[in-house]
């Protein structure tokens, strides 16, 4: 992926240079070197009638035209670059980005109502949260869970959208993208990406319609800004643009200036944090404290594992490694998924989508592997059980090549706190 060429066969920037450079072509010839932020609300505007016209025309298509700014919920020229540049590290026409990954998937779901389409086709896993949205049906929308050998047979006159996380919260477990958008026929695609980033793998490329970020994640990369952003047409964004403005998801220009920012090292983050995991991996998997490691075939910086012992002790037995929901930072996050970013799933549709009570999801950060390795034996240490007679057997580990379980679905699951 780090090279790519046109549809004549002509070189074109490679991913890493775009990853730089794109949101920042202009620059140049205003006379800048950083990107500016612009923290304005609103936009001063003598031509009243012209700046009535050009809000009329937005709320009947949604399409963005190159006249002064308008109001900050109507959109922001610093969101504007982060925009430009998430897709086309994506390879989509446009992106749309907004205050969260939820706010981003409630969006779609949104958009997909409005036109009367309230069924959408998943597999698990998905975050917990996005299930949740689906299985409550707070929106109005109704959900069927289905493995992805059985999307095209639960496709109906009213279904909208079609939903995968691959590699999925927190399994890890991954599907063939080609494949299920086949299968979706005219219906969308959306496939979050959060996990992957367009480092590892572009869904667009094999035929999604709709990529979905938690921006919050891998691409601000630091911990420190939340966002979402869908990258798709240039059809679909429009719509995207007239539920933001009436619905107010907006993302503030100084996140927008931060995951700009946070593209510039995405490839360099995303690449050295992955071969850390993939030596932690050979690691866990020999460990004879840990029965199963998941860890997709496509690589990166998220590991997931399953304990023999207590996997709280686990957790709380860590010094270096942060024991906190999220991922993607700079820094190494530990986490019991059943506890925290998928408690709002039913415990039964939990554990049969491959979430069990044992499983810690590890985001690997930017430290050493030694440093990591020695923490992460120290707290294993303490979770182990006190009587090496009440371990479970040993299961091989998980193979990269591995095909994950899927379940229907069950009964809505009851509200609790939860992160990503």
């Amino acid at each position: 992926m780090d090279t790519h060429w046109d549809m004549s066969g002509a070189r074109t920037r490679a991913f890493a240079t775009e990853a730089v450079h794109a949101g920042r072509d202009d620059l140049a010839a205003l006379g800048l070197h950083a990107p500016p932020l612009d923290l304005s609300t609103t936009y001063p505007s003598a031509d009243t009638r012209g700046e009535a016209a050009r809000i009329d025309a937005f709320a009947a298509d949604g399409a963005l035209d190159d006249g002064p700014p308008v109001y900050g919920r109507l959109g922001n020229p610093t969101v504007a670059r982060f925009e430009t540049a998430l897709a086309r590290l994506e390879g989509t026409d446009s992106a749309v980005a907004f205050a969260s990954g939820m706010a981003a998937l409630t969006a779609v779901l949104l958009v997909r109502l409005g036109a009367g389409l309230r069924h959408v086709v998943a597999v698990r896993p998905l975050y917990g949260c996005s299930d949740h949205l689906l299985t409550a049906g707070a929106l109005g929308s109704e959900v069927t869970w289905v493995d992805p050998a059985g999307i095209a047979d639960a496709i109906r006159p009213d279904t909208g959208l079609v939903m995968v996380e691959s590699p999925a919260n927190p399994t890890l477990a991954e599907v063939d993208l080609a494949a299920v958008a086949h299968a979706c026929g005219s219906v969308p695609l959306l496939v979050d990406n959060t996990f992957a980033t367009p480092v590892l793998q572009r869904p667009a490329e094999s035929g999604a319609r709709l990529v979905l970020h938690s921006a919050t994640k891998y691409i601000g990369g630091h911990g420190d800004v939340l966002g979402g952003v869908v990258a798709c047409d240039e059809a679909f964004a429009r719509e995207l643009r007239k539920v933001r403005f009436a619905t107010g998801g907006v993302l503030h220009p100084l996140a927008g200036y931060l995951l700009l920012r946070g593209l510039s090292t995405l490839p360099v983050r995303v690449r050295a944090a992955s071969a850390t995991a993939a030596e932690l991996v050979r690691r866990l998997a020999a460990d004879p404290r840990v029965t199963r490691v998941h860890y997709p075939r496509i690589g990166g910086a998220m590991v997931a594992f399953e304990v023999a012992g207590d996997p709280h002790a686990v957790t709380a037995g860590v010094e270096l490694i942060t024991p906190a929901v999220s991922l993607g930072s700079v820094d190494s996050l530990i986490q019991h998924p059943a506890s925290i970013s998928h408690r709002v799933v039913a415990a039964d549709d939990r554990r049969a989508a491959g979430v069990g009570d044992r499983l810690l999801r590890l985001s690997v950060g930017l430290e050493d592997v030694e440093d990591l390795w020695a923490d992460l034996d120290r707290a294993l240490g303490a979770g182990e059980p006190e009587l090496s007679a009440a371990r479970p057997a040993r299961t091989r580990p998980r193979t990269r090549t591995e095909a994950h379980s899927r379940t229907e679905a069950g009964t809505p699951p009851v509200p609790h706190r939860a992160g990503r």
